[in-house]
């Protein structure tokens, strides 16, 4: 099963919009974990544990493994996710983006070592860079178009005058996923929940792509604006929420808390879909 059928199985299975992130930090552990970061597998495996049937994806981001030489218990957990929520595609939050040869190496770390289903790139090096990604038939490549964060403005937001009808550079980018690049239908983007009507303009550009939306929970992106602009028929959106979920609860009760404000924010996104 590729990516794209994963996703629509996970999102009608949990009548569910919401990726949840796995950004371990073990400053932010509970007490009995806290500060030690041989406890970031027992950490994730529990929120997986506690959230896998509300829903469509979860997304963990591998720098927070990589800071604390936790890959091996970033291997682990991909394996956990696999044996116990086989339904949930899991993108793992890379950003890569480097010259093709450096490019299959990482497609290689991503898809065989840690057997993700998707992983998210930076465009900004072109589609050779990209390609080595597509390699893997059935995987999905989110690509970074309108990103949550306010320094995105820098390049994201600036007219490319050499292009016909000098675009945004968020917009190009949006209509080469949507074209030429997406020449296996694996291509999907990133844009961020703080910025609505952008959703609304990727989506108006790429209609059918599925939408990787961060922002929203403790970037304060809001929700059923999100869902109203980027949800199509034909076009998915997965809306991931990290830090407000993960650590909802400094207590023993962490992934029974966590569980509880993945209820509430996939409450919020069915009601906004309904």
């Amino acid at each position: 099963m590729n990516f794209t059928d994963m996703l629509r199985d996970a999102t009608a299975q949990n009548n569910s919009l919401l990726c949840v992130g796995l950004d371990p930090e073990p400053t932010r552990f509970p007490a009995a974990m806290q500060g030690d970061p041989r406890k970031i597998y027992d950490f994730c495996a529990a929120i997986v544990d506690a959230t896998a049937d509300l829903v469509c994806a979860f997304k963990p981001q591998i720098a927070y493994f990589a800071a604390h030489g936790a890959e091996d218990q970033l291997e682990r957990l991909m394996q956990h996710m696999r044996a116990n929520a086989p339904q949930v595609p899991v993108i793992l939050d890379a950003k890569r983006g480097d010259i093709g040869s450096t490019a299959e190496q990482y497609a290689k770390e991503a898809f065989e070592r840690y057997g993700a289903d998707a992983v998210t790139l930076s465009p900004f090096m072109g589609f050779d860079s990209i390609e080595p990604y597509l390699a893997y038939h059935g995987k999905g490549a989110f690509l970074l178009c309108r990103t949550s964060n306010p320094g995105g403005d820098d390049l994201q937001t600036q007219r490319l005058a050499s292009v016909e009808g000098q675009p945004l550079m968020y917009e190009h980018v949006a209509r080469l996923a949507q074209g030429p690049w997406n020449k296996n239908g694996q291509l999907g983007l990133v844009v961020g929940a703080t910025y609505p009507q952008e959703i609304e303009r990727v989506r108006a550009i790429a209609p059918t792509l599925p939408l990787l939306i961060p922002g929203v929970g403790a970037q304060g992106g809001d929700a059923a604006a999100t869902v109203r602009a980027g949800l199509r028929s034909d076009g998915p959106i997965i809306v991931n929420s990290s830090r407000a979920i993960l650590y909802a609860s400094k207590g023993e009760d962490f992934a029974e808390v966590a569980r509880a404000e993945a209820m509430r924010t996939r409450g919020v996104l069915e009601a906004a879909r309904g």
